[in-house]
């Protein structure tokens, strides 16, 4: 008999399995939906949905480039082991690969494209996989990239027109330098007023917390917001291989020997899990309901 693609999504929906497997399924089952459910059971084909609802903190960030563009890209699993595994490995670096081969700028659309290699992964590794997010530059002059064990990957989009070894070494050291320093902004004039206002709020606190006067706390947090862009925005940061250079002072330094102008554009971090709540396993209490009635 003919089945139908809403009859196929339907089951896609219900259990989370390929389209070909939904497909299949209704054949085999005569387009009974749950029989067809069923079936998929039996096979093992629909316990990647319910796998879908744990928690996924673990995982890897990365990056993958070609010509002027690079992606960065965070795929997620539920535990160090599977992270570390080459079919986790390969399935991250093949969707990095496949946006960039692909043009995509959206993360519902990605997952769309790959619901099937996902839930394959997710029954073969036996975790909930998520492709989380991803970020793509493209640029008309430098990118800098760096990945610091695929817990942290960087992109950093330099304007230039710079070529060769001295202008690829500084948008590596630049993309190194945001992985250790974590730039909120570019410079001072892009600190929005919220992040402005929730500093002062956390300065005040720490402030009344040390026991400081009440009618000096305005003027100190006041100072403390002033010296704020050394610590969050890029430019303003000490580069941390050479503490004499800020930022804005090595582009300078760098632009005159290679007799060019260099700026930077815009930069990107992705750090594994940002954001996630994890589990925390109270071993004690996994004791406890292990031995209870015992």
């Amino acid at each position: 008999m003919a089945i139908s693609a809403r009859d196929v999504k339907a089951l896609r929906e219900k259990t989370g399995a390929g389209m070909m497997n939904c497909k299949t399924a209704l054949s085999e089952c005569d387009g009974d939906l749950e029989a067809a459910v069923d079936y998929l059971r039996k096979k093992g084909l629909a316990a990647a949905q319910k796998k879908q609802s744990r928690v996924a903190a673990e995982g890897v960030i990365v990056n993958a480039g070609s010509g002027n563009k690079a992606v960065l890209l965070e795929v997620n699993c539920e535990t160090d082991f599977v992270s570390k595994g080459d079919d986790f490995q390969g399935f991250s670096k093949g969707i990095a690969d496949y946006i960039l081969a692909n043009g995509l700028a959206d993360i519902a659309a990605l997952k769309a494209a790959k619901t099937e290699e996902i839930n394959e992964l997710t029954l073969k590794c036996g975790e909930k996989i998520d492709i989380r997010r991803f970020v793509v530059a493209e640029t008309n002059g430098v990118l800098g990239t760096y990945n610091h064990g695929g817990k942290i990957g960087v992109l950093v989009d330099l304007k230039t027109t710079a070529e060769g070894t001295g202008i690829n070494e500084l948008a590596k050291d630049l993309a190194m330098h945001v992985a250790a320093a974590d730039p909120k902004f570019l410079s001072g004039d892009d600190i929005d007023e919220a992040y402005k206002n929730r500093e002062a709020a956390i300065y005040t606190a720490q402030l009344k917390e040390e026991g400081k006067p009440e009618q000096m706390i305005p003027k100190i947090v006041e100072g403390k917001l002033n010296k704020l862009a050394k610590d969050v925005c890029l430019l303003e940061q000490v580069f941390v291989k050479n503490s004499d250079l800020t930022i804005k002072k090595l582009l300078a330094e760098t632009a005159k020997t290679l007799g060019t102008d260099i700026a930077i554009s815009s930069f990107h971090k992705l750090n594994l899990g940002a954001g996630i709540e994890k589990k925390e396993d109270n071993l004690a209490d996994e004791v406890a309901k292990m031995t209870k009635g015992q």
